[in-house]
């Protein structure tokens, strides 16, 4: 196997949108550096209601407009 091949496996920190921060191993950066997220379990509407937000926002009934309402157990719009 050559040398030097595989990039450098260290220790980083992740910094959720709370605030909460926890160590984990990657390969971005150098060892020690943080990871500030954007997007985490915390605030994505994935996990924070999931599809519940979305209806909220009307954003499930634009999609349907568009694709077919296969998400609600529609058949889906014909004659498209």
């Amino acid at each position: 196997m050559k040398a030097d091949t595989h990039p450098d496996y260290h220790e980083i920190t992740i910094i959720q949108t709370d605030g909460t921060e926890y160590v984990t191993r990657s390969c971005m950066g150098r060892a020690g550096d943080k990871m500030r997220l954007d997007v985490d379990p915390l605030s994505h509407p994935a996990w924070q209601g999931g599809t519940q937000k979305v209806v909220e926002k009307q954003q499930l009934k634009k999609f349907e407009n568009k694709y077919g309402s296969f998400l609600s157990g529609g058949a889906g719009k014909e004659g498209k």
